[in-house]
Parts: structure tokens; sequence; C-alpha cells
């Protein structure tokens, strides 16, 4: 018996990963995050499988499905929204599993900063502007954040920031932030990325707090950052005629020159 975490994605149900899909389709049991994955995606489960909502449940509830399912010999799909990686609470969950000596995989899912990052069409990392795109959040009720942690000191970085969990505090995160930099920084928000009813508000850091919906409430992502908006960055050498590939050597003196594919 193999419990398998599955990311479901973002939100779009095409957004599935292959092996998922394939995974879901194996196993008699389904334990799925409701709130948050769209209910096409369950359309892949067998025939007669038993179908569970874990949104009301709390751990020991959803354990209690899986030493059930254990003891019954029957395989689990565990689905949770975007990617499990990052706020999905799995790391309880496998601890228990763990403890129990229940067998477990893990697949990954498209998170939604990515998805994200699709809608808007932008590239979170530009030469010579950002390269680097931090994931966080600000306090909530389920988790406070350690206290290395902080906006303002991401916001020291200049990197891309994809904010979750912190739309309701959306003026937090603007005072947080304005210091470093500036009102004039972009901002977007993107409500339900990849979901059929996905809304893209763009602003400033400075215009943000007026320009947002008062309906969006959730389930929405802020990204902050210069790359959002930059036009005049430099070319990458990744694709410059005259970069020194190590799969297309530019001189017979080239390091890679006598490199191959099969070579440690």
């Amino acid at each position: 018996m193999i419990v398998h975490f599955i990311g479901a994605g973002p939100g779009a149900p095409d957004l599935l990963t292959l092996r998922g899909r394939d995974l879901i389709a194996a196993c008699p049991v389904c334990l799925y995050a409701g709130s948050l994955v769209p209910k096409e995606i369950l359309t892949h489960c067998p025939e007669g499988a038993r179908i569970v909502n874990t949104a009301a449940m709390d751990l020991d509830a959803i354990i209690a499905e899986i030493k059930q399912a254990q003891a019954d010999g029957q395989d689990v799909a565990r689905l949770h929204s975007g990617d499990l990686s990052v706020w999905s609470a799995m790391g309880e969950q496998l601890r228990r599993l763990r403890a129990e000596g229940i067998r477990y995989t893990v697949t990954p899912g498209v998170p939604a900063f990515a998805a994200a990052a699709a809608a808007l069409g932008a590239e979170l990392t530009l030469p010579g502007v950002a390269q680097s795109v931090v994931l966080t959040r600000t306090p909530g009720r389920a988790s406070a954040m350690p206290s290395g942690e902080s906006l303002q000191s991401f916001a020291a970085t200049g990197a891309t920031l994809a904010i979750h969990l912190s739309i309701h505090q959306v003026d937090t995160v603007v005072g947080a932030l304005t210091p470093a930099y500036g009102a004039d920084c972009p901002v977007a928000v993107v409500y339900r990325a990849s979901w059929p009813d996905q809304q893209i508000v763009r602003a400033t850091l400075g215009s943000i707090e007026e320009t947002l919906p008062e309906d969006i409430k959730r389930t929405a992502l802020i990204l902050v950052g210069p790359a959002l908006a930059a036009e005049g960055f430099a070319e990458s050498c990744l694709y410059s005629a005259d970069y020194d590939r190590r799969y297309r050597p530019q001189t017979a003196d080239s390091p890679w020159a006598s490199w191959s594919e099969h070579d440690d």
C-alpha cells in the first residue's frame, strides 16, 4: 500500500501532470483538498473509487482515512493544490506516515507563482534586473513567520517577490516593501491563476491599494519587483552568437571543444 501525494496544479484541470493523472487513475482511494482542487481532476479517479473531501477534516481524521486504506490494502491518491513543496501541510502528514511505517511518494505540481507569471506573460528573472525569486507570505493564523524572515529583509535584496496567502494584508505588504522598492515599483495581483474566473490587476506599490477590487479577498498571489515591468534590460548571453557553449564551442581552444555528453 502506498500513499501518492500529488500536486494538482494551480487550478486549470489540464495543468495536472501526466504522472499525477495516471496515479489518480490507479488509486481506489482519493483524498483531496476540496476548497482548491477542481472537481474535473476527480474524473480521473477509477469507477467506484472512494473520494473524500478533506477540506473540513483535521490531521487525525485524514491519517485515519489513510490507515483504513492501508488495512484494506488500497493505494491512496492524496491531492493538494499547486505544488507540494510550499504551504501544503504535506510535511506533517509525511511525519505521521513515517511513524506508522506507511510508504509514500511525492509527485510535483505546477505552482501558483508559475501560473501567475504565465498569466502575466512575464519572466521573473531578467538579466541585470533580478536573478532571484523569493516565495514568501505574511504571518497568518495557521503559521507565524520565523524571526529572520520578513518582507523588509527580502525587499532589501531587490529580488522578485511572490507573496502568497497575503492578499487580505495588502496594506501591510505595501508598508513593508515601499521603503526598499519605492512607490513606483510594479505590482501584479493574479486572482485564481489559470481558473476560468482569473483576474489580473497591474499597479504599483503606491497605487495597488486603491486599484485592487474589493471582492479580491483570497486565492490571489501578489508579485512585486522591477522585473515585472522592465523593458531596457540586457539580453541574456545564453543566445548570444559569440557565447561559448559546451554544446556549440566557438573555437578549437574552447574548454568545451573536446567535451561530449558522455564525459563526466
